[in-house]
């Protein structure tokens, strides 16, 4: 196992049978405003679209940087990325076909911002509903949540997160027990990075994660990135 935590934050405990295939990061944000996000983010947001769509324009998405990798880390994890896509994959067909992005949740929307710009998914909580130390680890026969909009997810044999009520986050789907809500204040953030991509790749991806919070959301946020 290996065991990352900050004073009087959260315990993440990583189980050996993900060594080798993902690295993980996490947040904890707290006093998020609650308030819509204003044009600042929005022209950001825009400028950081418009870059990604002349960037990539007439590439297949497996083609562009970090794709790839997330794809072979579904894989290799039991889950094919053809049916099931990774968010940040997701993301990134919808700016490309001119979509923009979804407005779902102020702290939830700047996150995506930042999974759209480094290709890397992002697992989003409401810090109040995690009980005690979390686990990633493979799911157990049988386990599983219901999920948000999706009804039971199985995640027998799958990587997700546990804590001390059970099961609350997937690559693929989150629960509804821990879901960001309007009257959420804190926030868990996990982000999981496929092993082979450089470990600046993860920490560029925090650091952007907590400037977007602060500045967009009045967020406090505090980093921990685990080994691989």
């Amino acid at each position: 196992m290996t065991l990352q935590t900050r004073a009087g934050g959260l315990a993440l405990e990583m189980d050996d049978a993900l060594r080798g295939f993902v690295a993980l990061g996490w947040f904890e944000a707290d006093g998020l405003n609650g308030e819509p996000l204003a044009e600042a983010f929005e022209t950001e947001r825009d400028a950081s679209l418009a870059e990604l769509a002349r960037r990539y324009a007439g590439r297949q998405a497996a083609d562009i940087p970090g794709v790839a990798e997330t794809r072979s880390l579904f894989h290799r994890l039991g889950v094919d990325p053809t049916k099931t896509r990774p968010a940040s994959e997701a993301l990134l067909r919808r700016v490309l076909q001119g979509k923009g992005l979804p407005r779902i949740h102020p702290a939830v929307d700047v996150c995506n911002l930042a999974s759209l710009e480094h290709q890397l998914p992002i697992g989003l909580y409401d810090r109040t509903h995690v009980k005690g130390a979390i686990f990633a680890r493979l799911g157990r026969p049988g386990e599983g949540y219901e999920g948000i909009r999706k009804g039971f997810v199985n995640l027998s044999g799958r990587p997700m997160l546990a804590d001390d009520d059970g099961a609350f986050g997937a690559p693929t789907s989150d629960s509804s027990r821990t879901q960001v809500t309007e009257s959420t204040r804190a926030l868990l953030g996990v982000i999981y990075c496929p092993a082979e991509r450089p470990d600046q790749q993860l920490s560029l991806m925090l650091a952007r994660v907590a400037d977007l919070l602060a500045r967009h959301c009045g967020a406090t946020v505090h980093l921990v990135q685990s080994r691989k």
